[in-house]
């Protein structure tokens, strides 16, 4: 099968040196990335600034904004089976960009931010994606409840979320531990390398994909 994956942090420049970014590491991303490979699958890895080395056998795609991150889904997704967001994409954006370093002077700087282009959101409408369509969810309160809310508003048939206010997992961590939120229950996966976490879910992923194939026909 053709699956996307998005993967690590965007990057909102304010100036030439400066940039809006968040903790995300890639890691999850890219393991994921790396075990829809192994099991034999075609993959596509859009990602936006990371440490990381590629995986091999994907292929890849460096961006390094939202917006060129809703760029390259926009193009790519109409030809995906699966489409896996596991970025951790920037909700704002700086208005204006300085096209020179921002000289410190003030005692406070205030920055205008607009919204940036919702992708995992409109990947249903306007973009048209009939796959089976994967989201996650970074929350810090509420797991299940933010989780399923999202799952709602973006049209997702499975949330994958997890508390990144718990030390030791999530953002910067090798390990993982994360809840399934599918319309109909929720599935808990226990502590685990972000590794051995990913197999997991590439498990989760294709049962529910073969699961909708056989409820369409």
């Amino acid at each position: 099968m053709r699956i996307l994956v998005t993967a690590g942090p965007t990057r909102e420049p304010i100036d030439p040196v400066r940039f809006l970014s968040n903790r995300s590491s890639g890691k999850m991303g890219y393991e994921l990335a790396a075990a829809l490979v192994h099991a034999g699958h075609t993959v596509l890895l859009v990602s936006g600034p990371t440490a990381l080395d590629v995986p091999d056998g994907v292929d890849f795609l460096p961006v390094e904004t939202a917006a060129e991150m809703h760029e390259a889904v926009s193009h790519h997704i109409g030809r995906m089976e699966i489409a896996i967001f596991a970025a951790a994409v920037a909700d704002y954006t700086p208005a204006e960009i300085s096209p020179e370093k921002i000289k410190k002077s003030g005692d406070t700087l205030t920055l205008e931010l607009v919204k940036t282009r919702d992708i995992l959101g409109s990947s249903r409408t306007p973009l048209g994606f009939t796959g089976t369509l994967i989201g996650f969810a970074a929350e810090t309160e509420n797991l299940e409840s933010n989780a399923r809310d999202k799952l709602a508003r973006k049209h997702c048939d499975l949330i994958i979320a997890n508390d990144v206010s718990k030390p030791g997992i999530g953002f910067d961590s090798d390990q993982n531990e994360v809840l399934l939120v599918y319309p109909d229950h929720t599935e808990p996966l226990p502590l685990a390398s972000k590794h051995d976490l990913a197999h997991q879910l590439v498990q989760a992923i294709l049962e529910l994909h073969l699961s909708s194939l056989k409820t369409s026909n």
